[in-house]
């Protein structure tokens, strides 16, 4: 089913949902279902698995290094395939501009529809870690906007270049994300929340929100969508804080900022463990106001790890 479809059907009613990261190559998929397991207790109707950037290694060879690209957590749509098998959830795999030809981009589809995911986020992906700013790749999509037209062209049943009539169209509901924030790369809110209408004007049924962590700026992100013609649904984001580096790595990284009473909690702190536990409590609190407006779901950042998400669920589910 469509995320979009889970929204109507819950008639009002706030969702639950959550995002997760593959395990790197070489680990059991097993630690992937254990942290999912307690969180189906909340009935998720839908959970996105990301998908990785490829980056460089460096392996010696007749002592000398060898400069070499891989992907060190492959396997998002196995991963997808996997857990609607297991769960009966709906998946969202998240596609890439970064990293894969358009070409790449139409087989990875074209596995999706066959596996009966009716979900994708379109993202654009971010710079290489070698990368000052983000460079498309050769034959690929410098923008998601192009992206989310190549699953729409899909759903109207054309193929990159293949004029031959599709018996089975694809019909793909699909996500984009949002900056409440604006985008680290963006020369202001306003020409960020431009760039995001034409995503949705491309054919993005629904958008997904960077992390945040004062619902004020949330709320400003989606009136001022509105007033700009985005009509589509805005599913908050939420990241709980774990560990006290999270002040200065999340901002840095993300280019977002805390709160002061957010940073004065985390600072007065005697170890990760009392981080996390406020971490948690600053989500509620912000669940709590977020799904008392209304909003269509809650969605969380996971990141591999379940028990704070289970506390805040817990509490709101």
């Amino acid at each position: 089913m469509k995320v979009t479809d889970h929204i109507k059907k819950a008639n009002g009613e706030t969702l639950f949902s959550f995002e997760i990261v593959p395990p790197v190559k070489g680990k059991n998929i097993q630690q992937l279902y254990d942290n999912i397991d307690p969180l189906m207790e909340f009935n998720p109707p839908f959970i996105d698995v990301t998908t990785s950037r490829e980056e460089y290694v460096y392996i010696k060879k007749s002592g000398l290094l060898d400069k070499q690209i891989t992907r060190m957590r492959p396997g998002t749509v196995g991963i997808c395939a996997s857990l609607k098998h297991k769960y009966n959830v709906d998946t969202v795999p998240h596609v890439l501009c970064g990293g894969f030809t358009k070409e790449e981009t139409e087989y990875m589809l074209v596995d999706c529809q066959y596996l009966g995911i009716d979900n994708i986020m379109a993202l654009r992906g971010d710079a290489m870690r070698e990368e000052q700013y983000f460079t498309p790749t050769k034959g690929g999509h410098p923008y998601a906007a192009s992206l989310v037209s190549q699953i729409q062209n899909l759903n109207t049943g054309k193929y990159l270049h293949d004029d031959t009539p599709m018996e089975n169209n694809a019909n793909f509901c699909i996500g984009v994300a949002g900056y409440p924030e604006k985008h680290l790369e963006a020369p202001s809110l306003q020409s960020d929340l431009k760039r995001l209408k034409e995503k949705v004007d491309a054919g993005a049924d629904y958008v997904v929100t960077q992390m945040f962590f004062d619902n004020q700026k949330y709320f400003q992100f989606v009136e001022a969508a509105k007033e700009i013609g985005i009509n589509v649904p805005i599913i908050p984001g939420i990241k709980p804080i774990a560990v006290k580096r999270h002040l200065q790595l999340l901002p840095q990284v993300f280019k977002i900022d805390l709160p002061q009473d957010l940073i004065d909690a985390v600072d007065g702190c005697e170890n990760n463990k009392a981080v996390r536990q406020v971490g948690i409590e600053w989500a509620i609190q912000q669940s709590k106001e977020l799904k008392e407006a209304g909003v269509p779901v809650l969605h969380y950042y996971s990141m591999g790890k379940s028990d704070n998400v289970y506390s805040i669920a817990k509490t709101l589910f």
